[in-house]
């Protein structure tokens, strides 16, 4: 496995989900699922990650976008993470775990007290990542429990310090805001 040198390196700042870069990483994600499954992911619509309480991360690697994850809210406790990805050039480097230390800050500093999220059978480095990161299998939930390549986690999120890294823009999303990994 092939680890990042410095943290320079990478980036990870919240940013606008409807904007170019988030599109096309959502938008390749999609193609690699539908590949991988044969038809579309979940619908996700990335407005749901302007509401308060949720945001939306891009990872760049020497300035060039390379991945990006989401969070959106389920209820008062729970948020979920949504569009998890990394381009494949940039896998099995440790940006991915990057991405969901991200999410995971800013789950907490949105004072929620577990974190959800649904992969499927055909993306065992997802699974691997999941498992390795402190989550556990849950039964699926919502729209997902009827899909039996769907595997579920969640994650209680504990009183970890966090420093908080972000600001609420008009829309709840803090905008090109670096975060402290």
């Amino acid at each position: 496995m092939t680890r990042l040198s410095g943290s320079s390196a990478l980036t990870v700042t919240t940013e606008d989900p409807n904007g170019e870069v988030a599109t096309r990483l959502i938008h390749d994600l999609c193609s690699e699922l539908s590949v991988r499954y044969g038809n579309p992911p979940s619908a996700f619509s990335p407005d749901e990650a302007l509401a308060s309480g949720t945001a939306f991360v891009v990872a760049r690697l020497g300035g060039q976008p390379i991945g990006c994850g989401g969070l959106r809210r389920i209820d008062e406790a729970t948020v979920e993470i949504k569009r998890m990805y990394v381009a494949p050039h940039g896998r099995r480097r440790g940006i991915a775990r990057r991405i969901l230390h991200a999410l995971e800050q800013l789950a907490a500093g949105f004072n929620y007290r577990a974190i959800r999220l649904e992969t499927g059978l055909e993306q065992p480095e997802a699974i691997g990542l999941y498992e390795s990161s402190g989550y556990h299998r849950i039964a699926a939930y919502g729209h997902h429990s009827s899909d039996p390549r769907s595997v579920c986690f969640e994650k209680a999120i504990h009183d970890e310090p966090v420093t908080p890294s972000h600001s609420k823009a008009a829309h709840g999303y803090p905008v090109r805001r670096s975060l402290m990994l």
